[in-house]
């Protein structure tokens, strides 16, 4: 089983079968499901204190903060900075 990661800034890196969504911070209703996971705990913070610029959803419900713009984080899914694990 191949496992896809692409690196969302830092050095941090994400597995990309398990993004559903990254979108912009920038709207009211993407700002309430931050809070919401700030709440429940399931909110991961990868901005290292800069400002966040990319959200990325996962399927199991984490919200995931990257200071990466969300063109960015889509241009390494497509191009060839996404690496495989064994």
């Amino acid at each position: 089983m191949d496992i896809k990661l692409v690196n969302i800034g830092f050095g941090n890196i994400v597995a990309v079968n398990r993004i559903v969504a990254i979108v912009s911070p920038e709207s009211a209703p993407i700002k309430r499901i931050i809070q919401e996971a700030r709440e429940k705990g399931v909110l991961i913070d990868a901005t290292y204190g800069r400002r966040t610029r990319a959200v990325i959803i996962a399927d199991s419900a984490h919200v995931i903060l990257s200071a990466v713009q969300p063109e960015t984080v889509a241009n390494r899914l497509a191009s060839k900075d996404v690496s495989e694990e064994a």
